[in-house]
């Protein structure tokens, strides 16, 4: 069969349109991913006594943003540098986390997979440089041994710290727990170095630290009047250095003003650094020690035109775990008796079982939640007439 001239022309030129667009979507191949892991940019640092602690998120992303198939280790760098263009001589390496894999949390989003690293600063480092921050960053390798660059860097203050205190003892008394120790000191406070005593408790419905308090020295010694009763508290003490530190920019110059005030510029500030805790000690505050023993009693006979009552009135005592009173009356030669069955609430009690012609005399306690019972007050004495 023959078709037209026309339409053959046609067919040919569809044909090379077709061939054309076919050779323009080849490109140039592209060149094969490096598969640098991402530097990370969350790395985080706490320095406690001479150890620093590094926490960052492991890279999951290339930097062409493809999937880290071939994770490899991640080094430490140190440095006193402000801001570190390399890594050089690495002070550590964390193995790889090729096999790490990411588990969902409760609400069945996945999180991304944590590293950290424990750093020691060596202490000719602090002893040379007391007043300088140190510089750390980290580098996440491939398989190969390469890396895209650093992470995010952070600093840390080089201050030297100081060891805990020694002989640290704990003991309950009747409002609250002593704690005691040795200012054990072996370095004195300087113009740009301070140390002082910090306390920590933890209790163990809570489960958390809570800082009680900052103690200079000498004078060591605390009270904690915040506990509460039939608990247990577990308390530790470490000491801070206070350090003025230089940021590693020069020259760091300070202003003076009119009235004599000295500004600190930008590049100083002032660090805390926690040195290593003291063993934890453990108490239970057993609550043995009864409130005080109630003063200012009085007895009033009253009973004109009625049948005949004592009243007594008494100082309120001002415990905090008052749960109430307990009364005692004895006639002369006789032994005090508990006249109230319950205990009275309020610093006052009428007695109406008395009877004419006698003398009776009165004495009060406290009693606390716990039924620990204080000591009986003061008599007083009150003479009920015959014929009232």
């Amino acid at each position: 069969m023959k078709f037209p001239g026309h339409l053959v022309s046609a067919c040919a030129a569809l044909a090379l349109i077709g061939v054309l667009t076919g050779c323009a979507s080849i490109g140039a191949p592209l060149p094969p991913s490096l598969e640098l892991p991402k530097p990370p940019t969350d790395l985080r640092a706490v320095r406690k006594g001479d150890k620093v602690y590094l926490f960052w998120t492991v890279p999951a992303q290339t930097m062409d943003r493809q999937s880290v198939r071939h994770q490899g280790p991640t080094r430490i760098c140190r440095s006193l540098e402000v801001a570190m263009s390399e890594c050089g001589q690495p002070v550590g390496e964390n193995p790889s986390y090729a096999g790490v894999v990411p588990q969902p949390d409760r609400t069945g989003r996945t999180s991304k997979a944590q590293a950290s690293y424990t750093d020691t600063i060596p202490p000719e480092l602090e002893q040379q440089n007391p007043t300088r921050m140190v510089t750390y960053a980290v580098e996440a390798l491939n398989g190969s041994g390469r890396g895209a660059g650093l992470s995010n860097q952070v600093q840390v203050p080089l201050a030297p710290t100081l060891p805990p205190p020694g002989n640290f003892r704990t003991q309950v008394i009747s409002d609250g727990v002593v704690l005691t120790w040795e200012c054990g000191q072996t370095r004195a406070s300087s113009s740009t170095i301070h140390y002082k005593y910090r306390i920590y408790r933890r209790s163990a419905d809570r489960g958390t630290d809570a800082k009680l308090a900052d103690v200079d020295c000498p004078g060591p010694g605390y009270e904690d009047h915040t506990i509460e009763w039939q608990k247990s508290y577990e308390y530790r003490i470490t000491v801070v250095t206070s350090a003025t530190q230089d940021r590693g920019i020069l020259p760091c110059p300070t202003t003076q003003s009119n009235d004599g005030v000295v500004a600190i510029p930008d590049c100083i500030h002032v660090a805390e650094i926690e040195g290593d805790d003291s063993p934890v000690q453990k108490v239970f505050t057993n609550d043995i020690y009864p409130p005080g023993v109630p003063t200012g009693l009085q007895a009033v006979f009253s009973g004109t035109g009625q049948p005949p009552f004592v009243d007594l009135l008494w100082a309120p005592d001002t415990d905090a775990d008052l749960a109430g009173y307990s009364v005692y009356r004895r006639e002369e030669g006789g032994t005090p008796e508990r006249v109230t069955r319950e205990l009275v609430k309020t610093p006052a009690f009428r007695d109406t079982n008395v009877a004419a012609g006698r003398t009776y005399l009165y004495s009060v306690s406290a009693v606390d939640l716990r039924g620990n019972e204080s000591g009986r007050s003061e008599e007083t004495g009150e003479l009920v007439p015959q014929n009232p």
